[in-house]
């Protein structure tokens, strides 16, 4: 075999694989269309949906025969040393390689949402963290050191990011997210791809399509969202990451949308994905996904039907571990019921991308080094600066913020002295360790009890608990109430407890009714604030909570959203004024628990009016946050007629004029008064962070297309309709500072893949 030209480097990739198809058997093509999970418990809790029930054993000798086409999580499954791991993972291509007549190792891909999955790696903050920071080239920077750490142990695939957009904030992946807009979603996640992308690891875009529109906010439920809703919410973000940021896989998502699920819908998989967006790499399945069509969504009746429903959509890999791809499915083509066409087809993707890792090269096989580091200084730095701009001050009325240095400090809340508290349910240690309890975990997380400690040496400071995080025991508020009274502030540090399938209180199946704080931490706050003390409002949370209750009774509220290893430093940072707060908003707080199970992207009826009593106004809306400074805006943009095919340069100068540097986040938001069909009342079109000493003027330009004001008609086509549009400089949804008025001149335009979907800003000296 080593002669073939489908070993020869030199020729192209499509010709090599073509060759190699032609040389295969049925079971070998059929074999890389699968994924084996090493070591996945089918016995206790799992980290998958139904993994006891979908998990099966399996003969490994005999399986490797035929090849195989991935390893699932070697490294994210149980605690292992990076370098130990490294080898192992090493001797095991050896071996699978060995066992084929072909010689080609296994792709192996593990999960990497808010760091890589595993043991002694850096826990970075959450991706709905990353939104909160309006800083697509930190995630971008944060991306390529993941992928750098991936590579450094032999994983070639990422599964990440979750480009799913809020649409319910009950939902328990929100900590998952990037936010509740589809141009923060898509701008964010497209920087962390092309990171991750630059470092050769393979990027899965996931959840195509439509997971967070799920029904009552449950964990793969039925999605419910509109064509337009779909094309125009749901669907943009991942045509940017593949367009824009070069991801070259897709993860199938576990939902039905009326009625057809994800993950066997040719629709989406082929006629919206390849054809019309021309992707050209891999389609893998949510673990179990194929195996679903048969037990959960119940559209096929076997495991070959299953597996026929999935390969015709356009599924090629089946994840996390053979099920449904292997024996029923080599019976079924040589009894003539799927052609054996679908598996060439889906073979020929997966070998033209391990062409490209250059696993089909005989010295695909490094040898790891001897000492791996994955939680590296320069990766807490990363950590920590990410971190530091994803605290949001929400609110600080009388200036309580930053603290004296020498203050008394009651410290009370069960998300104090937890370093758990700083972390999303796809940290390793929340993820997996859960499991191990005897193991330790690895890596350094500073609690917020520690961290304020440390920031403020000459504070005193004191600690209660009060309760824990959503069990209903109120036994330790009277000691909090306590410590509460003898202090000058009393900082207290609620919020979630990040898990799986309802062991925690955010993260993937942990759903909730309304956006109530778990447990009866509310009603520790309530008596907290009765002291009179003046309380400063830390939550560290996946999602946002209903603060109205609170509303004027706080001396100050910091939002941070599971703000990984480093998050305790950056909040106390926050709290003792070293780090003035920049982060913002990438959902919306809410007034009242069950007042908004929706986003800011309202059409008008959708808005507080007279024919309800309801008033669906969050507290703080998408795009707020406060600062330790002062910023003035100024635009002298009048506005224009232009084309349907024009474009409009919008400007304004922002100046600091405070006392301390600090960082403003122009927002640029669109508002279409009259079209042919109901939009939103406003959205984001762009953004812009800008950092200013004292006194600084910046300047920044967005140029704004038409395109961008297209959306999705009733004939479903994508279009620019002429008439009237405003242009809304803002520093959030609802704080606009300037409006430019501009008009669209000419014929509607449908627009097709090419068209622009981002509006850049310029910056320079005022």
């Amino acid at each position: 075999m080593t002669t073939a030209p489908w070993r020869d480097p030199a020729l192209p990739a499509a010709v090599r694989v073509d060759d190699l198809l032609s040389r295969m058997t049925l079971q070998e093509k059929t074999a890389q269309l699968y994924g084996v999970w090493v070591g996945a418990d089918t016995d206790g809790d799992g980290v998958a949906p139904l993994q006891r029930e979908m998990t099966s054993e399996y003969d490994w000798d005999e399986l490797i025969t035929h090849g195989l086409g991935q390893l699932t999580r070697p490294f994210g499954t149980a605690p292992v040393d990076p370098a130990l791991g490294a080898q192992a993972l090493a001797r095991a291509q050896r071996r699978i390689a060995a066992a084929g007549r072909f010689g080609i190792p296994a792709l192996a891909h593990e999960e990497c949402l808010a760091g890589f999955t595993t043991w002694r790696a850096t826990a970075y903050p959450v991706p709905l963290a990353w939104g909160a920071s309006f800083d697509p080239a930190l995630v971008e920077e944060m991306g390529a050191a993941i992928g750098r750490d991936l590579r450094s142990v032999g994983v070639h695939q990422g599964l990440a990011p979750v480009l799913d957009v809020v649409r319910d904030p009950r939902w328990g992946r929100v900590e998952e997210t990037i936010g509740e807009d589809p141009y923060l979603v898509g701008t964010v996640g497209t920087a962390y791809v092309r990171g991750l992308e630059s470092a050769g690891i393979v990027s899965t875009l996931k959840h195509f399509a439509g997971y967070a529109s799920s029904a009552g906010a449950r964990n793969l439920a039925p999605a419910r969202a509109g064509v337009r809703e779909f094309a125009d919410i749901t669907l943009p973000p991942f045509e940017m990451a593949l367009r824009e940021g070069g991801a070259r896989s897709v993860m199938a998502a576990y939902n039905d949308t009326d009625g057809v699920p994800a993950s066997a819908d040719p629709g989406l998989l082929t006629e919206l994905l390849r054809e019309r967006w021309g992707f050209t790499g891999t389609v893998v399945a949510d673990y179990f996904g194929v195996g679903f069509l048969q037990t959960q969504h119940r559209v096929a009746g076997s495991e070959a039907e299953a597996a026929h429903a999935a390969l015709a959509a356009g599924l090629d890999v089946e994840l996390p571990t053979l099920r449904c791809y292997g024996t029923p499915l080599v019976e079924a083509v040589r009894a003539g019921e799927i052609p054996e066409s679908l598996i060439d087809r889906a073979a020929r993707r997966v070998l033209l991308q391990k062409c490209e890792l250059g696993l089909l090269d005989e010295d695909w096989n490094p040898e790891p080094a001897e000492r791996i580091d994955l939680d590296s200084a320069s990766n807490r730095a990363l950590a920590r600066r990410l971190a530091e701009e994803s605290v949001v001050l929400l609110d600080n009325p009388d200036g309580i913020l930053p603290l004296a240095p020498d203050t008394r400090i009651a410290v009370v809340g069960p998300r104090a002295a937890d370093a758990l508290a700083m972390l999303g349910c796809y940290s390793f240690p929340s993820h997996v360790l859960t499991h191990h309890p005897e193991v330790p975990m690895g890596i350094g997380i500073p609690t917020v009890l520690d961290a304020l400690r440390a920031e403020l040496p000459d504070a005193k400071v004191t600690f209660a608990e009060g309760c824990g995080v959503d069990d209903p025991d109120t036994g330790g508020f009277e000691e909090a109430v306590a410590r509460t009274a003898e202090a000058d502030v009393c900082v207290a540090v609620l919020g979630d407890r990040a898990g799986l399938f309802g062991r925690g209180t955010s993260g993937e199946g942990c759903d909730v009714t309304d956006l109530r704080l778990p447990g009866v931490q509310a009603d520790l706050l309530d008596s907290l604030v009765a002291t009179g003390v003046p309380v400063v409002l830390v939550l560290l949370t996946g999602r946002p909570y209903a603060l109205g209750r609170w509303d004027g009774r706080l001396g100050a509220v910091v939002q941070a959203f599971f703000p990984g290893e480093e998050g305790g430093p950056a909040v106390a940072g926050v709290l003792s004024g070293r780090v003035n707060p920049s982060g913002r908003l990438p959902v919306s707080v809410p007034r009242v628990p069950g007042g908004q199970p929706w986003t800011y992207l309202q059409p008008p009826l959708g808005l507080a009016g007279e024919v309800s009593n309801l008033d669906p106004t969050p507290l703080y809306p998408f795009g707020h946050g406060r600062s330790y400074t002062a910023f003035t805006w100024d635009s002298d943009s009048t506005g224009a007629e232009i084309g349907t095919d024009g474009s409009y340069d919008v400007s304004v100068t922002v100046r600091n004029t405070g006392e301390r540097a600090g960082t403003e986040v122009v927002q640029l938001y669109l508002h279409d008064p009259v079209a042919s069909v109901v939009r939103p009342d406003v959205r984001l079109i762009g953004y812009e962070r800008l950092d200013l000493d004292p006194g600084e003027a910046t300047r920044v330009t967005f140029r704004f297309h038409a395109d961008l004001s297209s959306f999705t008609d009733r004939a479903g086509r994508r279009v620019v309709e002429p008439g009237a549009l405003e242009l809304r400089l803002a520093a959030s949804s609802t704080d606009i500072r300037h409006t430019t008025h501009l008009t669209l001149t000419g014929p509607p335009r449908e627009l097709g893949p090419d068209r622009h979907m981002r509006c850049e800003g310029r910056v320079s000296r005022a």
